[in-house]
């Protein structure tokens, strides 16, 4: 069976040697990182954890490979005033554990957003990228402030508009 499948490959005019559409991969070279700044400030968390995760990835580039890091450098402002839905808001319960025998902990999305609204996004963002260290190491290129000042102006970061700026309707 083996046999015969490499004498198709062989004499075959699709399977000749200088015909084969080569796999491409991304060099070290060819990866371009810029840094994008992107306004949470009446946005859904879903929706914008969604946008900002194929940043990460590099999956709107065309020499985007799902096993390498080609993706940008995400600057995230006003992280405090993102658009929940009040019923989201008090039933969706965040999870933490100490390891200890009864030590979990429960807190509500409301909650984190007032306490640590760059928890919220930084875990709803994790979610969506790969598990592994190729996720850990989109991750690092994620910065998240509450307000809209950060520090990254020597980066010369690019505004980003959200393609899905759909407004919850109150």
């Amino acid at each position: 069976m083996l046999e015969a499948g490499l004498r198709l490959r062989a004499f075959h005019p699709l399977f000749s040697g200088q015909d084969l559409v080569r796999t491409y991969h991304p060099k070290p070279a060819d990866i371009t990182r810029v840094w994008r700044v992107v306004d949470a400030e009446g946005v859904v968390l879903g929706r914008l954890a969604s946008e900002v995760a194929t940043l990460l990835r590099g999956k709107h580039k065309t020499i985007w490979a799902p096993n390498v890091d080609v993706g940008d450098h995400v600057v995230i402002v006003n992280a405090a005033l993102l658009d929940i839905n009040p019923r989201k808001a008090e039933g969706k319960l965040y999870h933490r554990h100490s390891g200890y025998p009864g030590g979990l902990r429960s807190e509500t999305l409301a909650n984190l957003l007032g306490r640590d609204p760059e928890r919220v996004v930084r875990l709803a963002v994790k979610g969506m990228l790969p598990k592994g260290p190729l996720g850990r190491q989109m991750m690092t290129k994620l910065k998240i402030y509450p307000g809209p000042t950060h520090p990254h102006a020597a980066q010369m970061p690019q505004p980003h508009t959200l393609t899905s700026t759909i407004k919850r309707v109150s």
